[in-house]
């Protein structure tokens, strides 16, 4: 009995909290935005002074992203992130972060 029950635990799929929330976060932009976490919170949902993203429109996203990387000279942080972005990992990160919730 107790070999069964033990088989049966390695057997069972992996919990539901061991996979992605959603298929979204692995796709490209899901995978981008995860450096973004520490600044600006999971999935975009900042707590502090740093704006959240969730819940954006993606055009605006768009365009403050490419604003940052585009800016010379600018001394923030994000300046500098940017500019290792290309368009396509931009237009990912702007989808990604337009679609989620601004709350959970």
């Amino acid at each position: 009995m107790r070999i069964a029950l033990i088989a049966l635990i390695f057997m069972a799929p992996p919990s539901l909290a061991a996979l992605p929330a959603s298929a979204q976060e692995t796709s490209p932009g899901g995978q981008l935005a995860q450096a973004c976490t520490s600044c600006h919170g999971l999935q975009g949902r900042s707590i502090g002074a740093v704006p959240s993203l969730a819940g954006r429109p993606e055009a605006d996203l768009v365009a403050l992203l490419k604003t940052f990387r585009d800016a010379p000279n600018e001394a923030t942080i994000m300046n500098r992130i940017a500019r290792g972005y290309t368009d396509d990992e931009i237009a990912a990160l702007a989808a990604y972060f337009s679609a989620m919730s601004p709350t959970p």
